[in-house]
């Protein structure tokens, strides 16, 4: 079947920062995982950071003046520009990477949406954009030909909030590129030199926003009341951040707790492994990638049991509670006591991380696109 399929991709980023962390991992990697479809079809993405696309065969890149780093004007670019281009170019197929398809289009779409953290936490998103993601999603994923969440728990979210069939939803998982990855034990203690880290390390990946639940940690790092031990907070500030800020500074943590900012990914896997624990106390993900990256490179995991978490973590990782501080503490505390926990939950995480693969999540997405030409 020889179709053109436009891909709005204006989500990556080219900017280090909370924006390239998530939703930008997965279009990149979806993007450079696709495979051809039939002989004449072509992908035609959207977006101004994707040049690098070009140059495979069967891809060809629009790019845009429209400074679409700014919320504001991305959204006018989907509703207004990409109608238009969609049309111009003769596009078969519309895949809307990020929520939202455009409202004036007669073209059939595909919809991704990653979580829906915007119904489940309302009141932990600007009012703006929780309004529009709200209603616009809704919309989108209804008129949709297909749609892909991340997660079976995303995909009976996508039903029981939007009421769309579950048939008519279909779950790309995501997963774990080859850079995370034991490194050599030279490597890791150079770093962690360089660092300066302590012997024991808890590590925490994600964007700097509400729930991610981080002021939790925070207190079982209090009650674990040791400060010899550090605790590294990986990621931009996104928003609604400063009570994490505070709570640093009344629980007396000024000394234990560092904020590195985003970490690009090539550095990433050299502080999971200089980690003695990740600890992922999120009340709610759309899948939860660091704890399959920190499972990629030998980190054990204590992570929340809520949403999609158990889906990536399996059997892999200690689980608590995430309004059980105390379970948190107890979890934190078993592992950083002992080696041979330790040691098992290495192994258990490894083989689980070995189950996820973004070569199959680019070919489960062009089998939805060929689902959704052939309806």
């Amino acid at each position: 079947m020889r179709a053109q399929i436009g891909i709005n991709a204006h989500l990556l980023s080219a900017e280090s920062g909370y924006r390239r962390a998530g939703i930008h991992q997965y279009i990149n990697q979806v993007l450079d995982n696709l495979p051809l479809l039939a002989s004449g079809s072509k992908y035609l993405v959207f977006s101004r950071h994707a040049s690098r696309f070009s140059a495979k065969p069967g891809f060809a890149v629009q790019s845009s003046r429209w400074p679409t780093e700014k919320r504001v004007v991305r959204i006018s670019w989907e509703q207004t520009a990409w109608p238009l281009l969609a049309s111009y170019h003769k596009l078969d197929l519309l895949h809307s990477m990020a929520f939202v398809a455009p409202l004036l289009s007669r073209i059939p779409t595909v919809i991704t949406v990653y979580d829906l953290s915007f119904i489940h936490f309302p009141q932990r998103f600007p009012t703006m954009q929780r309004t529009y993601l709200q209603s616009q999603t809704a919309r989108s994923c209804r008129r949709a030909r297909r749609v892909i969440t991340i997660s079976e728990s995303g995909r009976r979210d996508v039903h029981r909030f939007f009421q769309v069939p579950l048939d008519k939803i279909d779950v790309v998982l995501p997963g774990v590129d080859p850079l995370f990855r034991p490194l050599p034990e030279t490597e890791v203690a150079a770093f962690r030199r360089r660092e300066h880290l302590p012997q024991q390390v808890i590590l925490h990946v994600g964007t700097l926003q509400p729930r991610k639940n981080i002021p939790m940690l925070l207190e079982a790092l209090a009650r674990l009341a040791r400060p010899e031990i550090a605790l590294i907070l990986a990621g931009g500030k996104g928003w609604l951040y400063q009570d994490i800020f505070n709570r640093v500074a009344q629980l007396g943590l000024q000394k234990q707790v560092r904020f590195t900012g985003y970490i690009a990914d090539e550095d990433l896997p050299l502080w999971y492994n200089s980690a003695s624990i990740l600890a992922f106390p999120s009340v709610y993900e759309g899948f939860g990638m660091p704890v399959v990256e920190a499972m990629a490179c030998g980190t054990p995991v204590v992570a929340a049991k809520s949403s999609s978490i158990p889906e990536a973590c399996g059997e892999a990782a200690l689980y608590f509670n995430p309004e059980n501080v105390g379970a948190l503490t107890d979890r934190l505390s078993a592992i950083l006591d002992d080696t041979n926990l330790a040691a098992a939950m290495r192994k258990k995480g490894l083989a689980q991380a070995r189950l996820f693969s973004w070569q199959r999540a680019g070919q489960e997405t062009a089998h939805v696109y060929r689902r959704a030409l052939a309806q």
